[in-house]
C-alpha cells in the first residue's frame, strides 16, 4: 500500500473538529491559520485512516477525516509505532515527530461529539523542519531516526 496523505484539516478554535481543506501551508508556527499553531512541540497532528477506521467500527458510525482534530490524515503507515526524532517528508515539507499520543482533558468537545477518542494512543505530533504546502494525495517518505 502506498503511504500518502488522504486529507488535510484545519480548525480555528482548539478542542473542535477540524474541517478538510484543499491544502495546508506549514511555516515556523506549524499549520498556517490553525488554532494549534505556535512555537511549541505539537505544531502538527497526524492520525492514520487505519486508526480512524478502528474507532468507526467500535462505535458503529463513520468518522470523517478531521473529526479527531488531526491536521493530516494518512494511509499506509502505523503512525503510533514511530518515535520522537523520526521524520516525514511530505511534498516539499519535512516534519519531525515530537510526541506519540496525548493526554485528553475532561470536557473535550471531540470526545462528546464522537463518543470515543483515538488520539491519546494513536495520534502523533510533529514540529515543522521545512516549510511548504501539503495536500491530499501527497506521498509520505518515512525516515527513522
Amino acid at each position: 500500500m502506498e503511504t500518502k496523505v488522504l486529507s488535510v484539516n484545519i480548525s480555528e478554535k482548539k478542542g473542535t473538529i477540524k474541517k478538510p481543506v484543499d491544502y495546508i501551508e506549514l511555516n515556523g508556527q506549524g499549520v498556517h491559520k490553525d488554532a494549534h499553531a505556535g512555537k511549541w512541540h505539537r505544531q502538527v497532528s497526524l492520525l492514520a485512516k487505519e486508526s480512524i477506521d478502528k474507532s468507526s467500527k467500535a462505535i458503529d458510525r463513520e468518522i470523517k477525516f478531521g473529526e479527531f482534530a488531526e491536521n493530516i490524515t494518512t494511509e499506509g503507515i502505523v503512525l503510533y509505532e514511530t518515535k520522537p526524532g523520526d521524520r516525514f517528508i511530505i511534498g516539499e515539507t519535512e516534519l519531525e515527530v515530537t510526541q506519540i499520543g496525548k493526554k485528553c482533558h475532561s470536557g473535550c468537545e471531540i470526545f462528546k461529539q464522537v463518543g470515543n477518542c483515538v488520539m491519546p494512543k494513536e495520534g502523533i505530533f510533529a514540529k515543522v523542519i521545512k516549510f511548504g504546502r501539503i495536500k491530499a494525495g501527497d506521498g509520505i517518505v518515512y525516515i527513522e531516526s
